[in-house]
């Protein structure tokens, strides 16, 4: 009962927020009933201004989306499998929003506010959703300071919030159409490169990384694929004993079969994601 009410004073807020509070929802026992009012709290805070929340909303929206975020079960970075020719590097077909590591990767866009689609799949729009209204707050704030749309194939940290995440590592990859120019390659490449210098910076011990740019950006996967490996490799390589980042956890995290399946050319047949990984 008590998460049916948080849902209802949470979609009550925001939409009080904007004048609408004549559509008061009342709570309800029934599941579908629940989801409703998820997808739209969702498509609320997808579509809200960066501003501050009070501290009565943070706190029911921090407890909801924790419990949301922890009822599919998190997953340990650190019990994730290394591939065994590189036990640098670990494949994983999963939910980064539910995994728990020092960063995670996200593709974001320029403004980097997150998606404003209400309910969009993609990273952009979860990761936003997941960790709650201080995440875009932050960014703005970020933003603000900076005076201008943030570049290609740099990184901006921000803390996880309400993720599994102890930090969020945000990077704007190339838009592409059609085959990539080699500065497009290039800027990908400074993506990786990008954040694995920021986690390393923040003390990072472990970094998960989803497929830059290869979605509604439109670079080819496969290639995609390739560039992410090879600079997380080279980076690595470069590290000296004892220096930040020299005992970093790599994580591919692959969202469909195909990129698995890329990746699993590249980093040999040892290298094992999703149930198959689970099943170890």
């Amino acid at each position: 009962m008590q998460l049916v009410e948080d849902i209802t004073y949470l979609v009550n807020y925001l939409m009080d927020e904007r004048g609408a509070g004549a559509q008061h929802v009342e709570p309800q026992e029934d599941p579908r009933w629940f989801m409703e009012q998820w997808e739209q709290f969702r498509a609320l805070v997808n579509t809200r201004e960066p501003k501050p929340a009070s501290p009565a909303f943070l706190k029911v929206q921090d407890r909801v989306l924790q419990l949301m975020v922890a009822e599919p079960g998190i997953t340990e970075a650190d019990e994730l499998p290394r591939i065994a020719s590189d036990e640098r590097l670990t494949l994983w077909r999963g939910d980064i929003t539910a995994l728990r590591c020092d960063a995670i990767v996200n593709a974001a866009n320029s403004a980097l506010l997150g998606c404003w689609i209400p309910g969009h799949l993609c990273i952009d729009n979860a990761i936003h959703t997941f960790a709650g209204v201080q995440l875009r707050l932050k960014c703005a704030q970020i933003m603000q300071q900076q005076g201008y749309e943030e570049p290609v194939g740099r990184a901006k940290i921000t803390p996880g919030y309400n993720l599994p995440a102890k930090r969020i590592i945000h990077t704007v990859g190339p838009m592409t159409k059609g085959s990539p120019t080699v500065e497009q390659r290039k800027q990908l490449t400074q993506c990786y490169l990008s954040c694995l210098d920021a986690a390393a910076l923040d003390g990072a011990k472990s970094i998960a990384f989803c497929c830059i740019s290869t979605g509604v950006f439109g670079f080819p996967q496969q290639e995609g694929a390739a560039i992410a490996t090879n600079a997380a490799k080279t980076w690595l390589d470069t590290r000296k004993p004892g220096e930040p980042g020299a005992d970093m956890h790599v994580i591919f995290d692959v969202y469909t079969e195909e990129d698995e399946e890329y990746y699993r050319e590249i980093l040999g047949p040892d290298a094992k994601a999703g149930e198959e990984a689970a099943e170890e």
